[in-house]
């Protein structure tokens, strides 16, 4: 692929999933209305996650265990990029991100690398303690990357074959997310930002999140990236 936003452009939907069989089909059938090829990765559920988002109409592929969000993505990049596509849109399959939004995502590639489907002016709606969490690792890793990012943890972004050539997709847990961002802005390539709706604001009761594990992981994780020489 050539720089982003040259001629036409193959885009697949990745949907990585865990113990989200109530919400998942939905998400999947929402989906497949703006993108025709969804791929969800399993990320070794024991509920119906993977019936449900085949029901739907989504291609799955399960992992054999719960390895991470990281793993699933970059398990999901490896197949999509191996069959041609140039782009893929990641979102989470709890319902918060509203498939009805990845017009948002498209539309604003051209000329990107990496486009965030961004929640800071929804940051008031959340509760205390999810809104200081945000805007305070916001903060910190927009520091690290050496460009203000209001909303570093969002995972509904459109991703380019460009970035991931460039950045990689080392890491196996939520942290996997905020690195990237990192190696991308330190790299010098364009992060475009674009507000979004959610379907609701506050995720805390559907996240695996694990406030003070994963904020260490994710903490170890920018600082390394930050720390890489630019490639």
């Amino acid at each position: 692929m050539g720089p982003a936003g040259e001629g036409v452009i193959r885009v697949a939907a990745t949907i990585p999933a865990y113990q989200a069989a109530p919400s998942v089909g939905d998400v999947v059938r929402r989906t497949r209305a703006a993108i025709a090829d969804v791929l969800v990765v399993d990320d070794g559920s024991s509920d119906e996650t993977a019936e449900e988002a085949r029901k739907a109409g989504a291609e799955v592929h399960v992992l054999p265990r719960n390895a991470g969000k990281g793993v699933a993505l970059h398990t999901a990049f490896g197949i999509l990029l191996s069959r041609g596509f140039d782009a893929v849109v990641t979102l989470d399959a709890d319902g918060q991100h509203l498939p009805e939004e990845i017009p948002r995502l498209l539309e604003a590639h051209e000329g990107a690398d990496l486009v965030l489907g961004t929640r800071a002016h929804l940051f008031a709606h959340m509760s205390a303690v999810r809104r200081a969490s945000n805007s305070l690792s916001s903060c910190a890793i927009s520091a690290l990357a050496g460009r203000r990012l209001p909303d570093i943890q969002t995972g509904f972004r459109l991703y380019t074959r460009r970035l991931l050539d460039q950045t990689g997709f080392p890491e196996h847990r939520f942290d996997a997310e905020s690195a990237v961002v990192v190696r991308a802005a330190r790299r010098g390539l364009v992060i475009r930002l674009v507000p979004i709706r959610l379907g609701f604001a506050d995720g805390r009761l559907t996240s695996h999140y694990r406030p003070v594990v994963d904020s260490l992981r994710i903490a170890r994780a920018v600082v390394r990236a930050r720390l890489e020489s630019p490639r």
